[in-house]
């Protein structure tokens, strides 16, 4: 038998002003459409902003629905809009933030399993790693790719 170690790069930042001015615009965004979503179950509020290859920011949040699993993540809902509205632009960075009862989350919420999928699926699509930036009040972690949350991962090179 053979153990192997699988390690994983998290750079943590105090807060906003250590950061590139892209990436604090891309943060500010996801907290300001985390405050619209529609989370009338849970009141757990995730919002989420996609930065492409052209510039282009596109944001969106959870949406609840009563008959769970009907709705969706805030990540998934920001992807799966840029890819229908962007098909040929690269998905360069995410930033995503949340809210608990209207305040903001002490350390930075991270994906679900089905949205580091997703991200996964765009990665492999373009080629290209995602930055993933993760909000929270207390730090915030950038991660450079979907390996770091996703790890071992089932991609179309089993297929």
């Amino acid at each position: 038998m053979k153990t192997n170690e699988i390690r994983i790069f998290v750079d943590e930042y105090e807060g906003l002003d250590e950061l590139s001015e892209m990436d604090q615009q891309l943060i500010l965004e996801a907290r300001k459409i985390a405050r619209t979503a529609y989370a009338p179950y849970s009141h757990f509020r995730v919002g989420a902003s996609v930065l492409l290859t052209n510039g282009q920011v596109i944001s969106g949040n959870n949406q609840e629905n009563s008959a769970y699993p009907s709705g969706l993540c805030a990540e998934r809902v920001a992807m799966f809009y840029a890819n229908a509205n962007y098909p040929n632009e690269k998905i360069a960075a995410i930033a995503i933030s949340a809210l608990k009862n209207g305040d903001m989350v002490d350390d930075p919420v991270r994906p679900c399993g089905s949205c580091r999928q997703a991200l996964l699926e765009a990665e492999v699509r373009f080629k290209q790693p995602i930055r993933i930036i993760l909000d929270g009040k207390n730090k915030i972690q950038v991660l450079q790719g979907i390996e770091s949350l996703l790890p071992l991962s089932f991609s179309r090179s089993f297929l």
